[in-house]
This record gives structure tokens, sequence and C-alpha cells, in this order.
């Protein structure tokens, strides 16, 4: 092998060995604690995967626009130590949402407790600082 294909195929490796650091984020990265969210709406749709759960919320304003959010919880160990399953959440729940909004000002934010549909308070196992049952407590 030529010493080009032997460098060519290093680098690669190295980039291919690096994308899962990519995947995942500190909450500093993405969101900001000093923009708290308080959302009430319907799920359209929730991804149970990892490295973070995530759903969606349609929420519709006084104007009657909707506007889909994207919500990001914990890890899945995180989750079910706080109590929810791959069903704790369905399309057509209504939801209310805490957390912190992201630095971007999309419309995504960093789930710290949702209020389900049967009115039980869960936290989102945030990776936030100091939030509740989030990560860093566990």
């Amino acid at each position: 092998m030529t010493t080009k294909a032997t460098v060519l195929l290093a680098g690669l490796g190295l980039v291919c060995a690096s994308a899962p650091l990519l995947a995942h984020h500190s909450f500093a990265a993405e969101y900001d604690v000093n923009k708290p969210v308080n959302i009430t709406g319907v799920v359209t749709k929730v991804e149970w995967m990892n490295p973070h759960a995530r759903f969606y919320v349609d929420v519709k304003d006084a104007d009657g626009k909707v506007t889909n959010w994207n919500f990001e919880l914990g890890a899945i160990p995180v989750l079910l130590k706080q109590g929810w399953t791959k069903n704790s959440l369905k399309e057509g729940d209504q939801v209310t949402v805490e957390g912190s909004g992201a630095k971007d000002g999309s419309h995504s934010a960093n789930a710290r407790v949702v209020k389900l549909a049967d009115g039980r308070r869960v936290f989102g196992g945030s990776s936030q600082p100091n939030a509740p049952g989030g990560a860093q407590d566990q």
C-alpha cells in the first residue's frame, strides 16, 4: 500500500471514529438556562432512542397559529429511573412542558419537567445543571 493511501485510510478512520462524539453535546452547547419555556400543546411525534429521547408538540397561539416544538429529554436509562416508559407519551396527548429554550431561538428546548396527559409530573432527565432528576443526580 502506498504512503498516500495509508495516510488517507488513517485519516478516514479518525473521522469515522469521531462521529459519535459529535452526536452528543452538553446542555450549555445548545440550551440557555436563562430562556425558560412553559409550553402546553399536543404531542405529534415521539422518538424513544439514544443518545436522547425527543418529542414534538404542536402549540397553538392566541391567533390560532400552530408552531411545532422539539423537546429533548434525557438518555433512556435516566428516563426509566424517573418512571418513564416507552408509552408515557403518545401522539395526541395534551402535555405541559417546562424547560430551557434553545440558544439559537428556534422552537426547540430541553425538557426539565413534563406534565403528562394523566396529570403526573415527571422529570425529563435533563442534563441542565441542577435540574431535578437530571443526569447529574444519577
